[in-house]
């Protein structure tokens, strides 16, 4: 009888799933979404290093067992919606970049707290379903020129790269200079070097969770010549959501500001972009685009991305977003929504291991490797831009250089928008235009005025 019922359930997922239409078995696709979740359950340790109370923000974040907690339900919630729904073998969890911005442009640079920032990705999210299950997302995707979402992948590249130099004490400050090379005689500066060298090896090798395997044994290397405590344990369970569920929702009414506006439309244009280079191109790799090269249900892909951000701001995150990690698990074979499931499924044993992810979130030095390689990994797209046209490499290069060297995406994103239409008016290409660029020149001139204000 037991069997009988396997069988059936087999079979149902089978059906629910297409695994065997797409090729693949059930064993493939859980092998498949165990390597996604090594590839990037980084994000367990360094979003609560970016946001939480007991990293980067200090008195000004999330309280840091709230944030490991809501990164793990929202990659759990968000991963599922994509599996289920969606049924791609694509995961979610809060993004990289937009981490930093949420926390070093809105909270720490235009001085927004946490909960009216967490507002602000709720709104964004609201916006992006609106976006995703309508025609205006292919519009919007026409309008904003290919050149210039390069940049910005790129921009936030260099500018989380920049973070995690600083962090680990390989770049810092100086009066003369505004930066220099840091103390390489410092232990926590060496034990960040050992971090980013053995990541990069493992990352060369090919190997799906270098970022990962960087991590731990950075920390193992920390724990051993004391530059890094011992966790307090190994499981515990989950805590910390009563001081974050919900706030988004209750201070939507301090959302609706000209800054917020800014910051609701910055969230929106990295989310959007991002999570529609990230759908086609793990789509793509997975050989699931149709004969035109158009992704099957992407207003469903589109809109479980939304979701996911939207459930993640109520619990209390940053923006959750489609990771360009799931390559991996496709990699290994990955083809249908089984694999996504599989992933969630990791995320909701994680959830009980807070004592091991906050000693790892509480060392900068064993983080900011994974800050590096990420930035490494995002700034790829450089070599995409079309560097010998002005009309295109200018806007791009402002976009980029902006963001680390004003410690704002925001003003990169603004400043590279405000640059494209100038300089195709000026090589006579002002048909090329499209609307919505002239609307986001005038929107970001408003920004910068409000900036001087």
């Amino acid at each position: 009888m037991a069997t009988d019922v396997l069988t059936r359930t087999r079979g149902r997922l089978d059906k629910y799933f297409g695994v065997s239409q797409n090729g693949s078995t059930m064993r493939r696709e859980v092998m498949a979404g165990t390597v996604t979740f090594l590839a990037m359950s980084y994000i367990l340790a360094v979003n609560p290093a970016i946001l939480g109370d007991e990293g980067a923000l200090g008195d000004k974040g999330i309280p840091m067992q709230a944030v490991f907690t809501a990164t793990a339900v929202a990659a759990l919630f968000g991963t599922l919606v994509m599996g289920l729904w969606a049924r791609y073998p694509i995961a979610l969890a809060p993004g990289m970049g937009l981490n930093a911005f949420f926390a070093f442009s809105v909270v720490l640079g235009m001085g927004i707290p946490w909960q009216v920032a967490l507002s602000g990705t709720f709104l964004s999210g609201v916006i992006f379903f609106v976006l995703a299950v309508t025609k205006v997302r292919e519009k919007i995707l026409n309008a904003i020129p290919l050149q210039l979402k390069l940049a910005v992948g790129a921009g936030i590249g260099m500018f989380v790269a920049f973070l995690g130099l600083k962090n680990a004490g390989i770049v810092t400050s100086s009066e003369a200079t505004f930066v220099k090379l840091g103390d390489f005689t410092a232990g926590t500066t060496l034990l960040a070097l050992f971090g980013l060298l053995v990541t990069v090896v493992f990352l060369v090798k090919g190997w799906h969770g270098a970022v990962l395997y960087g991590i731990v044994l950075t920390a193992g290397l920390g724990i051993v010549t004391g530059l890094v405590e011992l966790p307090s344990g190994v499981a515990a369970l989950p805590r910390g959501l009563d001081e974050t569920f919900g706030q988004a929702i209750i201070h939507l009414p301090d959302a609706f500001t000209a800054q917020m506006a800014v910051v609701v439309l910055t969230m929106l244009f990295v989310d959007f972009f991002d999570a529609s280079g990230t759908l086609i191109g793990v789509a793509n790799q997975a050989r699931l685009l149709d004969m035109d090269g158009k992704l099957p249900r992407a207003a469903s892909a589109f809109a479980a991305d939304s979701v996911g951000t939207m459930a993640g701001a109520v619990i209390g995150t940053s923006t959750t977003t489609a990771y360009v990690e799931s390559t991996a698990g496709v990699s290994a074979g990955g083809r249908t929504g089984l694999t996504a499931v599989t992933t969630a499924g990791w995320f909701l044993l994680a959830m009980f291991c807070y004592p091991i992810f906050a000693v790892v979130a509480g060392s900068p030095e064993v983080t900011s490797p994974a800050l590096i390689v990420v930035g490494i990994l995002m700034a790829r797209s450089l070599g995409e831009i079309d560097w010998n046209r002005l009309e295109y490499s200018v806007p791009a290069f402002i976009t980029i250089v902006m963001m680390p060297l004003t410690y704002s995406i925001a003003n990169g994103l603004a400043m590279g928008m405000i640059f494209y239409p100038v300089v195709m008016v000026a090589r006579g290409r002002i048909k090329e235009i499209h609307p919505a660029m002239w609307a986001l020149l005038v929107i970001f001139l408003g920004y910068f005025f409000f900036l001087a204000e």
